[in-house]
C-alpha cells in the first residue's frame, strides 16, 4: 500500500513509521489515523518485524489536529456525520492491541494527539528539541485518544492534571524528570538510540514471549487483584515451558550459542489467546 502521510520502512526487523507532513508539522487527520492503523495491522501480520518505532518527519513530530477547518475544527456535526468516534482514539486502542513492542522517538514539539499518541506507545524516548503539551483546555474541549485512562498511569494523576489543567507546554527534561519519557538524546543521535533499544528487544528473543509479556504488562493494569496475573502467569508459562521457543531458549543458553526462536505470532500464540473476554462497546 502507498502512504500518503506517513513512511513505512522496515529495516533489520524494526519498522519505523515516520509521521510525514512536515510542511504541516505533522498535523493529524483522518487520513493519518487511517494509514496508522493500517500500519500496525500491516506490522502485526509480518512475522519479520519484531520492534515498531514511530517518529516524525522534519522538525516536529506532530503538532496535534490539523486545524484547516478552523472553529469547526472538533465540531463533527458540521460535517453533517452526527456524533462519532475519536479518532485519537481508534489510533491508541489500535496500539494497545499492537503484538510488537511499540517506541515512540519524539523529535520535536508534540501537542494534543501528538502526545496522546505517544501515551499508549511502551517507551517514550525525546530529542532535546521535543517539546510535550496537553493543550485541550486552551481549545475548550478535553482529552482525547484515551489519554485520561493512559495518562496517570505513565506519569501519576497529579501530575495528568497539572499538565492538562494548565494546557502549558513544556521541555523533554520536564517530560524526563515526570517520567513521561524514558530518555532524551541530541536530535541527531535520536533515532540510532532508539533502534539500539528496539535491537534489544528484537534480537535473541522469543516473539511470542514478547506478545505475550506486552499484553500480560497492559492488560494487568485494570486488574483488582494480583491473583489475576498468577492466573495468567500460570497459563503462560504451562503453554510456553511446553514450546519449541522454550527449549531453544534453554539449549541455545547451554551450548553457549545465539537462540533462533522458531515461534511465530501469526501462527504460534496460546490457545487461550487473548484471554480476555472480548467486550462490545458502543
Amino acid at each position: 500500500m502507498a502512504y500518503d502521510t506517513i513512511i513505512y520502512d522496515v529495516e533489520d526487523e524494526i519498522l519505523t513509521i515516520t509521521l510525514n507532513r512536515p510542511d504541516k508539522l505533522n498535523a493529524f487527520n483522518n487520513i493519518m489515523m487511517n494509514e496508522m492503523i493500517e500500519a500496525f495491522d500491516k506490522a502485526d501480520a509480518d512475522d519479520n518485524i519484531k520492534a515498531i518505532i514511530v517518529t516524525g518527519a522534519g522538525r516536529a513530530f506532530c503538532a496535534g489536529a490539523d486545524l484547516a477547518r478552523g472553529g469547526d475544527t472538533f465540531n463533527h456535526d458540521s460535517e453533517g456525520e452526527g456524533m462519532r468516534r475519536d479518532g485519537g482514539g481508534m489510533l491508541t486502542l489500535r496500539i494497545f492491541e499492537s503484538m510488537k513492542p511499540v517506541i515512540a522517538a519524539c523529535n520535536g514539539p508534540a501537542v494534543g494527539v501528538g502526545v496522546t499518541m505517544q501515551c499508549a506507545m511502551d517507551i517514550r524516548m525525546a530529542s532535546e528539541n521535543a517539546k510535550y503539551g496537553f493543550v485541550f483546555a486552551k481549545r475548550g474541549i478535553v482529552p482525547e485518544a484515551c489519554s485520561s485512562w493512559f495518562l496517570p498511569r505513565v506519569v501519576g494523576i497529579s501530575t495528568a492534571l497539572e499538565w492538562a489543567y494548565s494546557g502549558r507546554i513544556f521541555e523533554a527534561q520536564e517530560a524526563l524528570d515526570r517520567r513521561l519519557v524514558r530518555s532524551t538524546h541530541k536530535p541527531e543521535d535520536l533515532l540510532r538510540a532508539a533502534r539500539d533499544l528496539a535491537h534489544e528487544f528484537a534480537e535473541q528473543t522469543s516473539a511470542i514471549s514478547i506478545a505475550m509479556i506486552r499484553h500480560m504488562m497492559w492488560k494487568m493494569l485494570g486488574e483488582d487483584h494480583p491473583m489475576e496475573a498468577h492466573k495468567i502467569d500460570s497459563r503462560g508459562v504451562y503453554f510456553t515451558g511446553r514450546s519449541a521457543d522454550s527449549s531453544e531458549g534453554v539449549k541455545s543458553f547451554l551450548e553457549k550459542r545465539p537462540a533462533v526462536f522458531p515461534g511465530k505470532v501469526t501462527a504460534d500464540m496460546p490457545e487461550f489467546f487473548p484471554w480476555w473476554e472480548t467486550r462490545e462497546f458502543e
